[in-house]
């Protein structure tokens, strides 16, 4: 996990790694920071646009269109290899994606088959989107995957990350297909050629993450509810009710550490995404459901 770069940081490493970069107009505080959290960001992930021309793709990344705002990534790689960079902050390119991989990405092991989207992307993702028709058959010139390589590599080395940092939103969110036309296996390759190793280095553990004790967090959402704004000595509540803000189903001021109606509404929508319905997903949480959403928002899970 690492703090997002600044701007200058950023068009800094770029530049350093020999990346030929634009900075657009306003780039520098165009983001969609207002929509959710940027950061703590793990990973790099690549796109391909399905568009051609230049300043028509860099319009689009940059703008966006109707019922997707821009900025729809934080660079765009063009067909000459050149970077335009569109954004700096949260950005709406990743989506909903699959938790196992943002772990195997923090990890840096090998990437799992995503087969869900519950885990917010955009969050912890720099995205690049490279100018290509996505159809296979539209080329993918020399400059271009170099470019993409550099990219990868600057920031990988700025945040003292491994190839395996970075993916394919293909890689990311089940049913995408980009980037289309090259293997992620073969530009991972490329990157740790770039940063001086083949294999990844395996990182020192990270801190201890928090744990919610599940009787506990129980005992909490059933003992009167109606008494909003009551808030409940355990802790645990606390973390549960930041992951669900972090998940986009409970706003921030209810934020308090009291698992009252709003929360256990909150906690109901958490478990109909994930297949549940009736009495299953009546917001008092369980095991299966509170250990997902223990690992896509960094907290474990006791008995």
């Amino acid at each position: 996990m690492a703090t997002p770069m600044t701007a200058n940081q950023l068009v800094a490493a770029l530049r350093a790694e020999g990346v030929k970069v634009v900075e657009t107009s306003g780039w520098r505080t165009h983001n969609r920071n207002q929509k959710g959290p940027w950061g703590p960001v793990n990973g790099v992930m690549i796109h391909h646009t399905v568009t051609s021309g230049t300043a028509n793709t860099v319009k689009i990344c940059r703008d966006g269109y109707a019922g997707l705002p821009g900025p729809l990534c934080h660079g765009v790689i063009a067909k000459d290899g050149t970077v335009h960079l569109v954004g700096n902050g949260r950005a709406n390119h990743a989506g909903l994606g699959d938790d196992d991989v943002l772990q195997a990405v923090i990890a840096e092991r090998p990437l799992p088959a995503d087969n869900e989207a519950s885990t917010d992307g955009n969050r912890h993702f720099y995205g690049f989107e490279c100018e290509n028709l996505g159809d296979g058959k539209d080329p993918w010139p020399a400059a271009q995957l170099l470019a993409i390589e550099k990219v990868s590599a600057a920031i990988c080395r700025a945040h003292d990350w491994s190839q395996r940092s970075v993916i394919g939103h293909k890689e990311w969110q089940p049913g995408k297909v980009d980037p289309r036309g090259f293997e992620m296996d073969s530009m991972r390759a490329r990157i740790g050629k770039r940063l001086g190793s083949t294999t990844t280095t395996p990182k020192p553990s990270p801190p201890k993450a928090p744990a919610v004790d599940l009787s506990q967090l129980v005992a909490a959402a059933r003992s009167n509810p109606s008494a909003a704004g009551t808030p409940v000595t355990y802790s645990g509540v606390r973390i549960v009710e930041a992951a669900l803000v972090d998940a986009g189903l409970l706003t921030k001021r209810y934020l308090d550490g009291h698992f009252g109606t709003t929360t256990k509404t909150a906690y109901a929508a958490l478990q109909r995404r994930y297949g549940y319905s009736g009495r299953d997903a009546d917001g008092i949480p369980g095991k299966t459901t509170l250990t997902r959403l223990g690992k896509a928002h960094g907290f474990t899970v006791k008995d």
